[in-house]
């Protein structure tokens, strides 16, 4: 049960901070697509550094991996937005951005995580 809280929690709060977040990026920069896209690359560096501190000496315990990874990253990234946001611009025609979209988010995401593991050795 206490398991379930802590996700509970973390859900909650990266939820609500990717609400504010994605708001602020869409209405400051007249972009929907950039709010995503921003919380989705946050969300991988944040990712990326909580591995390494759960393997390196278990700086974070599976309850602390548990409210930032599961809970807090679950809750803050969104891939089905990614994935409607995609659709919408498949099916728009904007075969352009569809493919720098999709390529872009999937290829930083993936050097984030990289990121966050390599700045997480170095603590």
């Amino acid at each position: 049960m206490k398991q379930i809280l802590l996700v509970f929690l973390g859900g909650g709060f990266g939820s609500s901070l990717r609400f504010l977040i994605s708001k602020f990026s869409n209405d400051y920069f007249n972009s929907f697509y950039l709010g995503t896209f921003i919380v989705n690359i946050i969300g991988c560096l944040i990712m990326g550094l909580v591995l390494g501190f759960s393997f390196k000496n278990t700086s974070l315990n599976q309850n602390q991996t548990l409210l930032l990874g599961t809970g807090f990253c679950g809750g803050f990234t969104t891939f089905s937005a990614f994935a409607s946001e995609n659709h919408n611009l498949f099916k728009s025609g904007e075969l352009l951005q569809f493919s720098v979209y999709t390529f872009s988010s999937i290829a930083i995401g993936i050097a984030a995580i990289a990121l966050g593991l390599w700045l997480s050795r170095l603590a």
